[in-house]
């Protein structure tokens, strides 16, 4: 069974979790389709149709399939060249009784659509959890460095100090707001059901002898028994695919945050302010022995990019469906669907990892303040100055000099940036030269950073980690470990 048990790409296959490969699994998918089956019969026998026990009883003992019976269809469907009729026939040689009443008023779409209806759902609730899991790991990041204060850039050039922990509140931000809208997208889905050919019910009814008091209860019962809380009130032979768009709008933008996250990892990593892990015997470089690139960051980056231009396929697909039905939609469903889930499920996955092991290095990070403090700190110097009796406007001048001079050295010379020492040499400032240091601390340049981390952490992390699904995931979550 293992080769039926995954869906099998080489995406999947090397990097998605188990129980995402095996959502979209060939031995999932027909197995929920025998389960719809099922659920239809048994709300038909419910309703008053001819069904035996013996046939109910039957489908129940045979929803897994064998890799004989995967055989059977695959021969069935070779022949017929039709999928769904194909596994018909395959489900009543090991459920005769039931054979004559399998898909009894249904068609296709009834076990293709509720089938990829309920995949959305649980692939929906993987990644739910997942993102609680990766929330609560980059909390303790942030908490953990909420005041140690680092260079912050704005268009990539040095800008006002800010603190690892602060930068990492941005990400988790864009990460709870992609948890609000995957668990809304979640909420909102509802199920098929049973609709008919063209959405009508026109061959239920007959069935119930156009009774459509039990066709409604038909509907209602089925949708029951597959874990919907409510159908879709009209439809045609398909649910509509714009619940397909409304699905992979919040996973494309998790790929945008994620590509984000990661992007700001891979550049943290060519400054040597904060890696990815990186194992003792891992190789960065078949070449370039001494290299530690960031690839899980780039691998994230680039399976993001992937997540989100697939959500364009859904959108393409819904916008030229005509009528009641077209069947283009469906080899590009087939693989739009599940690659979303597991390209999504393996971003989460490796930024999981990625946060577990972040390597940070604050004597780096210190250094590189200290190349660019001093010129954020001539508008202190130049305060205080004044504090102590001195001219604005002639101590702006000294400070434009010597900050002149001291440039020269930087981007000239290639030199280290010497103006506190220039303005220790200089007379002129011998009045507040015993607060250089105070003036000078790169803590008072962060504002409200670790304030902000702290009442951010409190007031909208804490509560989300600590409802009932939250609590439940992350106490039983494990690290994450990458095979390659």
């Amino acid at each position: 069974m293992e080769a039926f048990d995954t869906y099998q790409t080489p995406l999947s296959s090397r990097y998605a979790s188990k129980e995402m490969a095996h959502l979209f699994s060939p031995s999932n998918r027909f197995f929920t389709w025998r389960k719809l089956w099922l659920n239809l019969a048994i709300a038909e026998k419910e309703l008053g149709l001819p069904i035996s026990d013996e046939a109910i009883s039957q489908m129940k003992d045979n929803l897994h399939l064998t890799p004989e019976q995967f055989d059977v269809a695959a021969a069935e469907e070779k022949k017929r060249r039709h999928d769904v009729m194909a596994h018909v026939y395959t489900f009543g040689t090991v459920a005769p009784a039931a054979a004559r009443i399998i898909h009894l008023g249904a068609t296709s779409c009834y076990v293709t659509d509720n089938a990829d209806l309920i995949f959305l759902r649980d692939g929906l609730d993987y990644l739910i959890r997942s993102l609680y899991v990766l929330i609560s790991r980059l909390s303790g990041f942030a908490s953990k460095y909420r005041d140690l204060p680092t260079l912050g850039f704005t268009h990539f050039q040095p800008a006002q100090l800010t603190t690892v922990g602060k930068r990492a509140t941005l990400w988790i931000q864009e990460l709870l707001w992609d948890l609000r809208n995957i668990k809304r997208a979640r909420e909102d889905l509802g199920f098929r059901g049973v609709k008919g050919t063209t959405g009508t019910q026109a061959s239920f009814l007959a069935l119930f002898d156009g009774d459509h008091e039990k066709v409604e209860s038909l509907d209602k019962r089925v949708t029951q028994l597959s874990g919907f809380d409510y159908a879709y009130p009209v439809t045609s032979q398909t649910y509509s695919r714009k619940i397909d768009i409304d699905v992979l709008a919040p996973l494309a933008s998790l790929g945008a945050t994620a590509h984000k996250i990661a992007t700001d990892i891979r550049l943290l990593a060519n400054l040597k302010e904060i890696e990815e892990p990186f194992e003792s015997t891992q190789i960065g470089s078949s070449a370039m022995a001494y290299k530690r690139n960031p690839m899980r960051s780039e691998r994230v980056c680039s399976l993001s990019r992937h997540l989100m231009v697939l959500h364009q396929n859904a959108l393409m697909t819904a916008s030229v469906q005509w009528f009641e039905r077209t069947l283009d939609d469906s080899a590009n469903r087939r693989i739009t669907l599940p690659e979303a889930f597991l390209t999504a499920d393996i971003v989460l996955s490796t930024l999981q990892n990625i946060s577990e092991g972040l390597v940070v290095y604050p004597r780096v990070i210190a250094r590189r303040i200290s190349q660019e403090l001093p010129f954020m700190a001539t508008e202190n110097i130049i305060m205080a100055l004044v504090k102590a009796g001195g001219d604005r406007q002639e101590a702006h001048e000294k400070i434009r000099v010597l900050s002149h001079e001291a440039a020269h050295q930087v981007k000239q010379l290639g030199l280290e940036n010497d103006l506190i020492e220039r303005v220790k040499r200089d007379p002129y400032f011998d009045p507040i030269k015993d607060q250089l240091d105070s003036l000078l601390d790169p803590k008072s340049f962060v504002g409200r950073a670790p304030e902000q981390v702290e009442r951010f952490l409190r007031e909208w992390v804490d509560p989300v980690l600590g409802d009932d699904i939250g609590r439940e995931v992350i106490k039983g979550a494990g690290k994450v470990e990458l095979s390659v």
